[in-house]
Order: C-alpha cells, then sequence, then structure tokens
C-alpha cells in the first residue's frame, strides 16, 4: 500500500518517529509533544482528544463518546466508551412529556458520556506518562485561551444561530454564556478561553476522571440533570465503565479492514466491503465503481437499520451479518439500476477523528463526538462541559430495533477504522460525520487498497453521500460525466455547495519494513499532521 503514485494536488506527510493527524493544527501539535516527552501513541491520542475538546467544540466536548481502535505490540484492541440510557427513563416517560419522537435538545436525549472514561482507561492501560501530563496542553489552551481557526468559526457561527432560533429556556443559558459570549459566538483569529473548562479537565486529570463519575463532577452533572428535569442520575455515571472489546473486520482485496463491533455503525462498512470484494474495480472515477459502491453502501444500512442496537440485544449474530453467504446474498440484490432501500433520510453528525503513530509501529484509530454539533445544548453550569445527545438515535417504537430502554446503549455513528495486512499493521484511519461515516470508510478504503491513492489522495478525492431513497449526494469537484452516467442508471444526483457534509476523515499507513509513516489530512477542515 506504501507504492502507489501520487494523485493529489497535496503532498502526502512523511515521517519516521512519530504522527498525529487531526482536524485542529493546535490539538496534532498537542499530541506529537507529548510523543516527544517520552509518550506514546496513545498518550497523544489522548492529549489530542482531550485538546479537541477545547480548541474543536463544534463537534465534540467532554460530555461525549469515543471509540478506539488499539495497535499496541503487535496486537489489535478495541475500546467501546459510549454510553447508556439512563436508568430511569422509558418510552412511556418521554411520551408523557409530549414527544411523539426523541428530542435533539435539552436533557431527554442525553446518556452517559464516555469520553473522559476512555481517556482515563486508556491512560491506565497503555499510556506511558501520567494522565496529568497527558492533559496539560488542553487545559492551557482552555485557561490561556486560542485563536479560532476559519472552519471552526464558521461552524461555530452557524451553530450559534441555529440554537438561537430553538433553544429557549433557562436550561441552555449555559450554553449562551460559554460558547456564545456577549450574544455572539468567536469570529476567526479571536481569543476564545474558558476557565471552567480547563478547571474541569484538571479535576478529570487528577482524579483519573473519577470526579467526573463518582465525584464532584458527578454531583454537579446529576444536579444540573435533575434541575431541568431530566432522567441522568448520579446512579447512572457511578455505575459506567467503558468496555474492552474484539475488534470485527472482514477481508478485503488481501487486506484485512477493521471496525468496532455493535453498538457502533462500523459494521456497515464492513458489510458494504463484504459486498464490493465481489466485484473487480479497475477505476475510481467508472460508473459501474461508483453505482456498485452507492448500492452495496444502501444494501449495508438497510440491514445494519433493521439489526443494529445494544449488542445485547440485538437479534442477528455479527458472525452472520459477516458471513461469506450473507455478503453473497446481499450482492445478489444488486441491480444495474438504482433501488430504493428501506432505511429513511439519514441525519447529520458532529465528531472528531484523530489518528496517532509513534516510533516503536504502536497506533491509535480514536473517535469522539458529542453528536449533531454542539449535542445537547446543554452545559452543566459552572464545569464547561457540553452534553452529547445520542439518546436522540433511539426509537419510541417499542417494536423498533433500537427501542429506548434503561440502561441501553443505542444505534451509535461515531467509528474508527483501522487496516491490516497479514500480521502487519497498516495503519488507522476515520471519516467522522453522522451517517456519512460508514460511507467514507468505504470510499476511502477503497481509494488506498483497489485505486492505489497515497493517503492524501485517497482523503482528497471526490465523495458521494447516499441520502435516502434514490438521492445522492455528491461534492461540486465529482465529474460531471459520471454524474450524468449515475442518473442513467435511475440515481437522483444532487451536487452540493457545502463539502462540511461529507466527512472529514485522517489516515497513517507504516510500512512494516523501514517504519516509515506515511499521513493524510483532510482538505474539508482545518486538517494537520504533526510529524518528526
Amino acid at each position: 500500500m506504501l507504492h502507489y503514485p501520487y494523485r493529489s494536488q497535496r503532498m502526502a506527510t512523511v515521517a519516521r518517529n512519530g504522527m498525529v493527524a487531526t482536524s485542529q493544527p493546535l490539538a496534532a501539535q498537542a499530541g506529537l509533544d507529548i510523543l516527544k516527552k517520552g509518550g506514546n501513541a496513545v498518550d497523544a491520542a489522548i492529549a489530542t482528544a482531550a485538546c479537541l475538546t477545547v480548541v474543536e467544540p463544534t463537534s465534540n466536548g467532554i460530555g461525549g463518546d469515543a471509540f478506539a481502535l488499539i495497535w499496541m505490540k503487535n496486537e489489535l484492541y478495541g475500546l467501546n466508551a459510549s454510553g447508556p440510557a439512563p436508568k430511569n427513563i422509558s418510552i412511556e416517560k418521554v411520551k408523557e412529556l409530549g414527544h411523539k419522537d426523541m428530542p435533539v435538545h435539552g436533557w431527554i436525549p442525553v446518556t452517559v458520556p464516555g469520553a473522559p472514561a476512555a481517556w482515563a482507561e486508556l491512560s491506565r492501560r497503555f499510556g506511558k506518562l501520567p494522565l496529568q501530563e497527558v492533559l496539560k496542553p488542553a487545559i492551557d489552551y482552555a485557561r490561556n485561551g486560542y485563536p479560532v481557526s476559519p472552519i471552526l468559526a464558521s461552524n461555530w457561527e452557524r451553530a450559534s444561530q441555529v440554537y438561537k432560533e430553538r433553544l429557549k429556556g433557562e436550561e441552555f443559558e449555559e450554553w449562551f454564556r460559554v460558547f456564545a459570549p456577549n450574544g455572539k459566538s468567536p469570529e476567526i483569529a479571536k481569543i476564545w478561553s474558558s476557565e471552567d473548562h480547563a478547571n474541569t479537565l484538571e479535576e478529570i486529570a487528577e482524579t483519573n476522571a473519577e470526579s467526573f463519575y463518582r465525584g464532584n463532577l458527578a454531583e454537579k452533572i446529576a444536579k444540573a440533570s435533575a434541575n431541568a428535569g431530566g432522567f441522568l442520575a448520579k446512579e447512572d455515571l457511578q455505575s459506567y465503565r467503558p468496555e474492552w472489546v474484539d475488534p470485527i473486520g472482514v477481508d478485503y482485496n488481501g487486506y484485512r479492514i477493521w471496525e468496532i463491533p455493535p453498538n457502533g455503525q462500523g459494521i456497515v462498512a464492513l458489510m458494504a466491503l463484504n459486498i464490493l470484494k465481489g466485484y473487480e474495480f479497475k477505476q475510481k472515477e467508472d460508473v459501474h465503481t461508483v453505482h456498485l459502491q452507492l448500492e452495496a453502501i444502501k444494501q449495508a444500512f438497510t440491514d445494519g437499520k433493521a439489526y443494529v442496537t445494544d449488542p445485547s440485544e440485538m437479534k442477528a449474530k455479527v458472525e452472520d451479518l459477516l458471513s461469506e453467504s450473507f455478503g453473497a446474498e446481499a450482492r445478489a440484490k444488486l441491480q444495474e439500476t438504482a433501488r430504493i432501500p428501506e432505511p429513511g433520510m439519514l441525519p447529520k453528525g458532529g465528531t472528531v477523528y484523530l489518528a496517532t503513530a509513534d516510533g516503536d509501529g504502536n497506533m491509535v484509530s480514536f473517535i469522539q463526538s458529542n453528536y449533531m454539533g454542539f449535542g445537547s445544548g446543554v452545559v452543566v453550569p459552572g464545569t464547561g462541559i457540553a452534553m452529547q445527545n445520542r439518546g436522540h438515535d433511539f426509537s419510541l417504537d417499542a417494536d423498533h430495533v433500537n427501542a429506548l430502554a434503561p440502561g441501553k446503549k443505542t444505534y451509535h455513528t461515531i467509528i474508527p477504522g483501522f487496516i491490516t495486512k497479514g500480521e502487519a499493521a497498516v495503519g488507522p484511519f476515520g471519516v467522522m460525520g453522522g451517517y456519512m461515516q460508514p460511507q467514507g470508510h468505504v470510499q476511502v478504503a477503497m481509494n488506498l487498497i483497489d485505486f492505489k491513492l497515497n493517503p492524501q489522495a485517497a482523503l482528497d478525492a471526490p465523495r458521494w453521500q447516499w441520502i435516502s431513497g434514490k438521492k445522492v449526494e455528491v461534492e461540486q469537484d465529482f465529474p460531471n460525466y459520471l454524474i450524468k452516467q449515475l442518473v442513467a442508471k435511475g440515481h437522483e444526483i444532487q451536487v452540493s455547495h457545502d463539502s462540511g457534509g461529507f466527512g472529514r476523515g485522517q489516515v497513517i499507513v507504516r510500512n512494516p519494513e523501514t517504519g516509515v509513516l506515511v499521513g493524510g489530512t483532510e482538505k474539508r477542515t482545518d486538517g494537520c499532521i504533526s510529524a518528526w
């Protein structure tokens, strides 16, 4: 995979001793600084992730979830740090409050946050440096401030305008105080800081996140929830622990693609690749290629939405969904023209992704999110903790596979990816952005493997995104001749003028013989690779 031709306007980044790729330059540099201080890829991932809650609050926060794939000493590990619904919530109670569907904002869709627990658990098991040292860069940026980057400022302003229109009531006042001081979001190059955020990160570092779940911060979270009539309680936080899980994967054209098992939607990407491996693809920008990619992802989403939820309640086994026979059966459903699948409209999302690698061959694929931008719109007073709204994905239909239930984990959109070849690691990859993520994983993985693009070119290539039915959005630089050919096959193509909805990815691949790292970062955001 490291010997492909250069096919991008931007060069891939090449280094040997360490690399951090993410959507914010300050966060990437923070991770690299930790590597230079003697930390490993895990320490760098934690530092970068914590920093991103400060320097990209539009997509993630301390009150979000996280997932990670960790390649450590030639073994791959998986961490699921998503949280369950509160134990005191139910479909009936939500409906009694006047809701026909799970709301987007407020305390009702708030599930137990897993991100702080992920940092602490990763540090405990694999880290070399103390968590207090690793979180120092994030604390410094929160306390002393940083200049807001261009795309971040744009996303912040967009969210602020939406929240001004939609968020009414006392429970949302803290969000505006913290993230829109003086009634407006910070502009490009303006300094933003949050002393509350800094203090919270310090408390997480000093207690290895115990305060967040079983101490002072937990008390503040539970109190804010109770004051607003929310369901999240102290007991929900006290009982939470992240889960170490066995990664799942499929063989694809000589490589193996890995994802976190359900409740995450990584299995959707794997099911699509399991279908697509039955075909031969000679050209990337070819109607045969794109049509089959679209039809495969639609079929995979159809099956994913029918089966994926909290693993304890899934009606299908992961090994069955990824079996050769299931893939062949799904492949047989594909036709020469566009079909209408079962799932409905797929909502947008807000997430951060990062990839790290150290000079010893260890690598991390890490993803963290509050969901749908800032999340629920509620911030715990005096803490800077913006709470996620993952519970929005629950169904209030008791017969739905992802029906809301006490202590249940919802279908989760954020997914880290990893590639291996034989016994060797190739490297971490990911594309953030709600339901775009499995679609981005398929496109980037195929760009790397089938079309032999380097990591930067694999990310820079124009993307498509299936929306619903036969509706597909493509980026402005998507070839016009392909659009016409896809329309002839029955696809309803819409050219989007906003590349923000097509995901934001990072890739690092490693040459197992030389240890050389080759990285690519996202052109659709303030992406950056820091390396040495």
